[in-house]
Order: structure tokens, then sequence, then C-alpha cells
């Protein structure tokens, strides 16, 4: 009889969880198997003359922004594409990440995630062979539409040829 760890059994989680990321607690996540990587809310991104890169989690907008400066000499560079096509250069760091109770290292894209529901995205390489996702499962409470989408959707609903004219056929 063979004699599996505990480190070996995947943990089940779902589709939204709550994550612990480098002293910041309790931060909103979506689970993401359809995005190959992980991303992280980052603003003020630099890099210094002596090649240091430095920025802060988060930004001024979002309750969980401290202005603290994070600096790695240890980082990367990506071609990000987008689920619209759209390519950006990213940096990337690894940071240490606690989810579902298990702490373990994962790569993240440093992106502007201000305009997402979720500050962080978490992909398909930071939870393979470690994590199951049961999209049934949200173990973050979703927040109701935006009043700017349901202005949206009103006006749809009001006259659906004025609003593609207006919106999305002059974009």
């Amino acid at each position: 009889m063979t004699n599996i760890s505990e480190k070996t059994v995947p943990t089940t989680i779902g589709s939204t969880e709550y994550v612990d990321i480098e002293g910041y607690q309790s931060i909103p996540a979506k689970i993401d198997t359809g995005a190959d990587s992980s991303a992280i809310w980052a603003s003020h991104i630099e890099v210094e003359r002596d090649g240091t890169l430095s920025f802060r989690l988060f930004d001024e907008i979002s309750p969980f922004y401290t202005g603290e400066i994070l600096r790695y000499t240890d980082y990367k560079a990506a071609v990000v594409r987008s689920s619209s096509g759209h390519e950006q250069i990213r940096y990337r760091v690894q940071l240490s990440l606690k989810l579902a109770g298990r702490r373990i290292k994962a790569l993240f894209n440093l992106s502007d995630r201000s305009r997402n529901e979720f500050p962080v995205l978490i992909g398909r390489r930071t939870i393979s062979g470690k994590f199951i996702v049961d999209v049934s499962k949200k173990n973050v409470a979703v927040r109701p539409k935006k009043p700017k989408t349901r202005l949206i959707q009103s006006r749809l609903e009001e006259d659906p040829y004025s609003f593609h004219q207006q919106y999305i056929k002059n974009n």
C-alpha cells in the first residue's frame, strides 16, 4: 500500500478565494484556469538606475494599498497576451502566496488591475499540481454590478439599435 503525503494531494479551491501575499492578508483573488500566468495589481512601477525594480502593490484607490515600496533585483520581463489578443510587456516577480492554507512561491505579472473586479488573478501555472478548482465554489462574495454597468445595461434594454450605434459601432 502506497503512503501518499499530504503535500502531493491537491487541495480543492473555488473560482474565487482570499489569498495572503507578502504580508497583505485576505486579498480577493480570481482563480482563472483559462489564464496561463498569475497577475497582481501593482503601481508606481520603476526600474532604478542600478537596475532594481521598484513598485507598490495596489494603488491609492485600493483599500489594500499601504504605500510600501517593494524592491527586487531578481525579476523578469515577459510579453503577455490578453484574452482579446492585445500584447504588453510586463515585469514578473516571485512572491510568497498563501492560498487555502498552503504557502507557495508564485511568479506574478505586475499590472494595473484597477479596472478588474479582483486585484489578484491566479493562473494555471500557479495552481497546477497543487490545487483542483471547483467552479461551483466561490469563497469571495461577488460585488454587485457597478453603477456604470447598470446604466449601460439599461440603455441597451431601452433601445438596442441606438445602443449599438453609440457604444459599439463607433469604438
